[in-house]
């Protein structure tokens, strides 16, 4: 492995700065020498290394220096033949990888479940998309993983299949069998193409799920922000092995992402990577107790229900529900009334991303008094007396293509009378960003119940423009 106590980039800023360099070049805030006093304290810090591709820093679309020796540092980390970084976040990553694997017409097998970056990437590519249901999740009451024998079921009657796109872990933080489903796909010569959007911190010694990239998947992108100490939109692209072409990915990327990249997010990108590379077993060990340490102050807490872990589950992801049938929302506006601000709530839990720091754990305590004095003061009308489980088909086509679906009028419908026509539209939930309805699906029943549940429940949407008033968009 390569010295990962380097931090090239940082070491490049520094020397730059140290230059006292006057400012004849962009941003227009000449390295913070002009800028607007009422928010200069909470940007003072920052305005310096926010530079520009200026001699000695390389260039992230063409890198040669510090910016390829920090990306072939972090691929040496995570053991994969090339890595990017991404200044537009995971969104960048998979349309790139997307468009650099799949063609017009090309079937691909995508996870249900998947962010709507994905679909947005299948659009871009006009490409036949083909969508495998997850399993249901009983104790969370959402959709799960998909199974190893759902996806063999599907790559045998889709042979051709150019790739297959997986969302793992999900949102919750739950795995799967991602080394069977990779050789599975493998065996037939179809690419497997992961978001791995949170799971950026696999790599690491002890008690977490492993990286896709050891499984052996084609391409991987990770959000470094979500759970690494980065900045908000820094990710990583990771290739490896012959069935995607790096080559392809890095001109998508120049296509994709700003041609003004940022600096600030690239250094704390570099750093995030040598955090992670000073993690030790030690450190893990004593990150697993605190999370455990904090579960069980959990399971003493009445009123609320500590939702187990999965096996192949991430520690850092803790989910809470009520026991008096109030909402995640419900729970969650309660907890932001005591300061606890989580990272989403849904119909039924509400959902907490643990930090790697240790320093930050020894605040738990106070934070589960917090929770215990929120939890006491949860105001709502309890009503949830069913799962809101979806019963989508294992395998699914949408009734057009993309293309079609440019060239066809749309006008919008009451919901309730909208059984049987094709949606017009994405409808989804968010966070987390996953797709109740897709454009260009036929809508049954159960999408109608599904959507209606959610309504009532004060869910907020991507898409559904006319939801609150009960209408929908769809394909004349």
């Amino acid at each position: 492995m390569k010295d990962q106590r380097n931090i090239p980039l940082l070491k490049a800023i520094r020397e730059f700065e140290e230059k006292a360099p006057v400012s004849f070049h962009v941003p227009g805030h000449k390295s913070g020498r002009v800028f607007n006093e009422a928010g200069y304290k909470y940007f003072q810090s920052v305005l310096p290394i926010d530079v520009t591709e200026l001699t000695g820093l390389d260039d992230l679309h063409a890198a040669e220096g510090p910016i390829k020796e920090a990306e072939t540092l972090l691929s040496d980390l995570y053991g994969a033949d090339e890595s990017h970084f991404l200044v537009n976040g995971t969104t960048s990553g998979n349309l790139a990888m997307i468009l650099a694997v799949c063609s017009e017409g090309d079937v691909v097998i995508v996870q249900r479940n998947c962010h709507k970056s994905i679909l947005h990437g299948l659009m871009l590519a006009n490409a036949k998309p083909v969508f495998i249901s997850p399993g249901y999740d009983p104790e969370m009451k959402t959709a799960g993983t998909v199974n190893f024998k759902e996806v063999e079921a599907a790559l045998h009657r889709y042979p051709n299949a150019k790739a297959l796109i997986l969302t793992y872990p999900n949102y919750y933080g739950v795995g799967g069998d991602i080394e069977g489903i990779v050789e599975a796909a493998h065996e037939r010569g179809t690419a497997v193409l992961v978001d791995e959007a949170h799971g950026a911190h696999f790599v690491l010694p002890g008690a977490f799920p492993d990286s896709a990239l050891k499984a052996g998947a084609d391409v991987v992108v990770q959000s470094a922000h979500k759970t690494l100490p980065a900045m908000t939109m820094g990710s990583y692209i990771h290739i490896n092995g012959r069935l995607a072409d790096a080559g392809r990915i890095r001109f998508y990327l120049q296509m994709i992402q700003s041609s003004s990249p940022s600096y600030p997010i690239m250094l704390s990108l570099d750093l995030a990577r040598h955090y992670l590379a000073g993690y030790t077993e030690e450190l893990a060990d004593s990150l697993y107790r605190a999370t455990e340490a904090f579960r069980e102050g959990l399971r003493g807490i009445q009123d609320i229900k500590l939702v187990e872990p999965a096996a192949k589950a991430d520690p850092l992801k803790v989910v809470i529900q009520s026991v008096k049938g109030y909402s995640g929302y419900d729970l969650q506006a309660a907890l932001e009334q005591q300061g606890v601000y989580t990272e989403l709530a849904d119909p039924f839990n509400v959902l907490f991303v643990l930090p790697l720091g240790i320093e930050q754990m020894k605040e738990f305590e106070k934070v589960l008094t917090s929770i215990r004095k929120g939890i006491k003061e949860v105001r709502g009308t309890p009503s949830l007396d069913h799962p809101l489980k979806p019963h989508f088909p294992a395998l699914a086509e949408l009734a057009y293509s993309y293309r079609e679906m440019d060239l066809r009028s749309i006008k919008y419908i009451p919901l309730k009378d909208s059984r049987g026509r094709i949606a017009a539209e994405f409808v989804t939930p968010y966070p987390p960003g996953i797709p109740l309805l897709l454009k260009g699906e036929k809508i049954t029943d159960d999408h109608i119940e599904q959507l209606q549940s959610y309504l009532a429940l004060g869910a907020r949407f991507h898409g559904g423009e006319r939801l609150g008033k009960g209408e929908i968009a769809v394909f004349i």
